[in-house]
């Protein structure tokens, strides 16, 4: 029997943006996976993976969390890496909740000082989350947990190892009762507000960088450019990645092809884990010169384009 039909009022639904704020590897997107219980943004040994405002989107009791996963805040040097850390700032300011991580080991270095300096001007309810705590001893931890509140208000302290989901429970129930009182924004089934074509390309680009981390710079990017679901339940799908010099593109085909075949493999077996349907993938490698300048490839990242 429904609420309604026993005549009892049904709860109140709550629902809110909380980002997640943090210096470049210090698990951003391993939280969100773990928050959502499912692969919503790529994670990378390499750091600067993130490049768009990803979503992922979690139910919990009443409400409904969405997650953005900003890019690593780091010291920008390039178009693109200004365009990154603008873009997570903006992130904080316009979510309800933010989530400042600090990692266990690193502490509370030059980055992360600078992060919780520019994160008190944000004027919104800061959490801490102490995030690879399974790697320091409690007595550090408590040491860490202590500075960082001395430096800041945190209306919650979380200490976690998003990796494994110990403390992501507590930190999911606390989000839920702390988001503001609204209707859900999104579909209840659904977990990222990201496109498929876009989740592919992000699948891709993460495989490229597990194979070639010491080889390729991060001048690369991948695009979907053609997704055709068939009568036969499957899906045919055609990424081009793009690199700025013909040497790069040589690094990502490898020799016979074996390395783009390598990389081919990886991303279809996953996109076919999470479509749940045979996947027909087909990559092709293209040199765009100079595509950091473009503002074109900047909005189709979801970034607003630096013009210094």
């Amino acid at each position: 029997m429904t609420a309604e039909a026993s005549g009892e009022t049904p709860p109140a639904t709550r629902c809110g943006f909380v980002a997640l704020i943090g210096a470049p590897n210090v698990g951003k997107s391993t939280l969100v996976n773990a928050l959502v219980g499912a692969k919503v943004t790529i994670v990378s040994r390499k750091v600067q993976t993130t490049r768009a405002l990803i979503r992922g989107i979690v139910i919990e009791n009443n409400a409904q969390i969405i997650l953005v996963d900003t890019p690593g805040i780091f010291l920008p040097k390039r178009r693109l890496d200004r365009a990154m850390v603008s873009t997570a700032w903006s992130g904080a300011h316009d979510a309800d909740l933010v989530c400042v991580l600090l990692d266990a080991k690193t502490g509370i270095d030059e980055e992360a000082e600078a992060i919780l300096t520019k994160a008190a001007s944000v004027n919104h309810e800061k959490i801490l989350v102490i995030n690879k705590v399974d790697l320091v001893q409690r007595e550090k931890l408590l040491a860490l947990a202590q500075a960082a509140n001395e430096r800041m208000k945190f209306a919650r302290t979380f200490m976690i190892a998003a990796i494994s989901g110990d403390g992501v429970d507590d930190l999911r129930k606390t989000l839920s009762e702390m988001v503001p009182a609204g209707p859900f924004l999104y579909p209840e089934d659904q977990m990222s507000d990201a496109p498929m074509r876009q989740l592919a390309a992000e699948i891709t680009r993460e495989k490229i960088y597990q194979k070639l981390h010491q080889e390729l710079p991060y001048q690369s990017t991948v695009e979907t450019e053609k997704w055709e679901e068939r009568k036969d339940k499957s899906v045919r799908i055609e990424q081009t990645i793009f690199v700025e010099r013909e040497s790069q593109r040589k690094i990502v085909l490898g020799k016979g092809g074996a390395t783009i075949k390598s990389i081919g493999a990886d991303s279809r077996k996953e996109l076919m884990q999470i479509l749940d349907v045979p996947v027909h993938l087909f990559l092709f490698v293209k040199v765009r010169e100079n595509w950091g300048d473009d503002p074109d490839r900047y909005r189709e990242m979801g970034l607003d384009f630096p013009r210094e």
